[in-house]
């Protein structure tokens, strides 16, 4: 447990080379806590052998569904509502035989038990079914293995496929060979084997639900190269900005940003406003992200220790600072103490994303 490259080394990478099909997950626990005994994936066996789940995502009904398993008897040993979906998934549907898995009938059982918020991973033998919730709440694409040469060529559509990866976001793609092919829609049921990816079932939504994309993917989760509903995230954060300045204008003399996600924000609003972008803060590469610090005093001391001041900048003037969003007001307040402490003349600050989530 622990960080990435941390956790897999070169050593345990190695057992990997002899596989040809596996699943992973990196975890911002949002459920359940961060201990050893919820990390994924979850592992159970079924009437028709082990089955292996990833999720990303929240149970918005894990309270009822926990009590649920429980009275019928189902054991939980973890926290976290991946388990929930691991055991729902277990679960043998009315229909099916015992000498045939009936996977979509399974899948089609969890999502009447919760409708959202849910993207999936299930290994069963030599297949990977891929899954979105019928809100489509939580992004999952798809894409495809083929062969270094071809990666900058430009016949690279017509190259032989290696094989398929699926992946949260699309911006993991490039660096393992592959190709962005297709997101996983909400509702679909995707089967995947080493020779082609399969549409098994598209399961709708409640008659006039509109779907349900988190906009905190576009705000501030997702890397700005990923591609989701058909456009890459940093040009969405840039037309956010463009369209702040027509909302918001304000007399200023430069715009900046809180690095690094509201970047693109403040570039449109500064071209739109037509004002001069400028680096007020610079970020300290070693600092993760503090959103995701277990509590409030390691958040505060992240802040403290994520920005230095470029005062040379913005001495006397007024500043325009671009954020993302406030989720729990750790950042952005020190941050306007931090540049009038420093020099500036002026600070006015806007937000990219002013909706609660």
């Amino acid at each position: 447990m622990g960080l990435i490259n941390h956790v897999f080394n070169a050593d345990s990478l190695k057992k990997l080379y002899v596989s040809n099909l596996g699943i992973g997950h990196t975890r911002y626990s949002t459920s359940g806590i961060s201990e050893l005994q919820n990390c994924q994936p979850f592992v159970v066996e079924t009437l028709h052998g082990k089955i292996a789940v990833a999720h990303n995502g929240e149970l918005t009904n894990a309270v009822r569904l926990r009590r649920k398993l429980m009275r019928h008897g189902v054991g939980l040993s973890t926290s976290s509502d991946s388990e929930l979906i691991t055991q729902l998934l277990a679960f043998t549907p009315p229909l099916e035989n015992d000498d045939t898995a009936d996977w979509v009938a399974r899948i089609k059982n969890l999502m009447n038990e919760t409708p959202t918020s849910y993207s999936l991973l299930i290994m069963h033998k030599d297949i990977i079914y891929a899954v979105r919730d019928p809100y489509g709440n939580r992004p999952l694409c798809i894409g495809r293995l083929i062969p270094v040469g071809d990666m900058n060529g430009k016949g690279k559509d017509n190259s032989e496929t290696e094989g398929w990866v699926v992946s949260s976001e699309s911006c993991s793609f490039l660096s393992i060979g592959a190709e962005y092919y297709r997101e996983v829609l909400p509702g679909e049921i995707v089967k995947i084997s080493r020779y082609d990816v399969q549409t098994l079932d598209v399961v709708p939504r409640p008659e006039g639900d509109p779907s349900a994309f988190c906009i905190f993917e576009y705000v501030y989760f997702a890397r700005p190269d990923s591609i989701f509903e058909g456009q890459m995230v940093y040009s969405v954060r840039r037309r956010c900005g463009q369209q702040l300045a027509i909302e918001a204008p304000v007399e200023a003399d430069l715009v900046s940003t809180v690095p690094e996600s509201a970047t693109p924000a403040a570039l449109g609003y500064a071209q739109k406003c037509g004002l001069p972008y400028v680096e007020v803060l610079c970020k300290n590469r070693y600092v993760g992200r503090t959103f995701i610090q277990p509590n409030m005093r390691l958040r505060q001391l992240g802040v403290a220790k994520k920005f230095g001041v470029l005062s040379d900048n913005f001495k006397g003037k007024r500043v325009v600072i671009i954020d993302d969003s406030i989720v729990r007001g750790n950042t952005i307040s020190p941050i306007i103490k931090l540049l009038r402490e420093s020099g500036a003349k002026e600070v006015s600050s806007f937000l990219v994303c002013t909706v609660q989530i």
